[in-house]
């Protein structure tokens, strides 16, 4: 190793360590690295000597509660790190240092690095927040939708819009419409082995594109406080498939209460800010609601968004699904639908619903079109093999 970098070295582990008179190193700091340095302190060390230094112990702030100090250390954290790494410092800073009031403030709201998990901090806000906040609230929340929308919304409309044509087939196809994977096989006894060749005596096609309803997708989201993430994607994907004229979409949300929020859908910011996450949890009652507006069973999705921690009645909430997937209805349980993995969850629930044909999973975004196409053709769920829940 040459001297470069050893020291090059050395000044990572100083930066890790965080600079305590036993870290070791011996190095000093200078420049941007110092003041990098100074911003991880202000949020990670303690101050304290002995075994509550930077690896232990109860941390404090070294932020201070105004907000002008909390706004100068999150401009100072985009400076210096990547917004990935912004996005989690944030995070620390609001769930360690109780920092949430202060997003109550105009100009907070400017400085921070707005992402999935600081719009559900704010949704959580919602109440207390003040109308010389809302406005500048919602401009941060419509900055993080309009970057999802983006995301999401161009291969969400092509994969359910070519699984709608699938379901839809026909048996005198044009040329161009024909499904010949399907036709093959339906041909397969008039094959001629002398010109090694099938006669399609009958042929399969895909059903050209609309304008009618051809699936009802019903979205039903548990608002609690875990579910922050999930309700911020659902709430965009609603949007997305309501823009679509071939499925009709209906958004409900519950924690004890059940709010249909299906007339927003046009907005998926109003959807946001007419949720209240937080509070208790009542799957049978919004399973029930969401029962009495199937009105074509055989052509309804229901998606059900939830850790399946009920406080309603379990059994009721058993039967209902049980009775929807009788009657026709593909019923899908995502216990989560974020970047985040699978969450804590109610495992029994999630085995009673695996033993009715409807398997509890996280889903991540990228994962959700593939996992409504796969619904909407009634053929079986791509379930992640680290996900699923038997």
């Amino acid at each position: 190793m040459t001297a470069t970098e050893y020291d090059e070295r050395l000044r990572r582990w100083r930066l890790v360590l965080g600079g305590e008179a036993a870290e070791g190193t011996g190095c000093a700091l200078s420049g941007t690295d110092a003041a990098m340095d100074g911003a991880l302190s202000a949020l990670y060390d303690t101050g304290k000597s002995g075994t509550e230094g930077r690896r232990g112990g109860n941390r404090s702030a070294g932020l201070g509660a105004s907000v002008p100090s909390v706004a100068r250390w999150l401009g100072d954290i985009r400076t210096y790190f990547p917004s990935s790494v912004v996005q989690v410092m944030q995070r620390d800073a609001i769930e360690r240092l109780g920092l949430s009031t202060l997003l109550l403030e105009p100009e907070m709201l400017e400085a921070v690095e707005a992402d999935v998990h600081l719009v559900g901090t704010l949704l959580s806000l919602n109440k207390a927040m003040p109308e010389t906040t809302k406005e500048t609230a919602r401009a941060v929340v419509r900055k993080v939708v309009d970057d999802l929308e983006k995301r999401l919304a161009t291969r969400t409309r092509s994969t359910l819009t070519g699984a709608l044509d699938r379901s839809a087939k026909i048996n005198r196809p044009r040329h161009r419409d024909i499904d010949w994977d399907r036709t093959i096989r339906a041909n397969l006894k008039n094959y001629l082995p002398e010109f090694n060749t099938v006669v399609p005596e009958r042929l399969i096609g895909y059903g050209r594109a609309s304008q009618s309803v051809k699936k009802d997708v019903v979205l039903c989201i548990d608002q609690s406080g875990s579910m922050a993430a999930s309700v911020v994607y659902a709430s965009v994907f609603g949007a997305v498939l309501a823009s679509m004229r071939s499925i009709a979409t209906r958004l409900v949300v519950f924690d004890t209460a059940v709010v249909d929020l299906t007339d927003q859908l046009d907005d998926p910011v109003d959807v946001l800010f007419g949720t209240q996450l937080g509070g208790g949890t009542d799957i049978n009652r919004a399973l029930a609601y969401c029962q009495s507006q199937i009105t074509r069973p055989a052509d309804t999705v229901v998606v059900l968004i939830s850790d399946l921690y009920e406080g309603g009645i379990r059994d009721e909430m058993l039967k209902r699904v049980a009775a929807m997937k009788a009657s026709g209805v593909q019923f899908v349980a995502l216990l989560a639908l974020s970047d985040e993995g699978t969450p804590a969850y109610d495992r029994e629930h999630a085995a009673a619903l695996a033993a009715l044909g409807a398997p509890a999973f996280a889903c991540t975004p990228d994962l959700f079109p593939d996992v409504m196409a796969a619904a909407i053709e009634k053929r079986p769920l791509p379930i992640p093999d680290m996900a699923t829940h038997q």
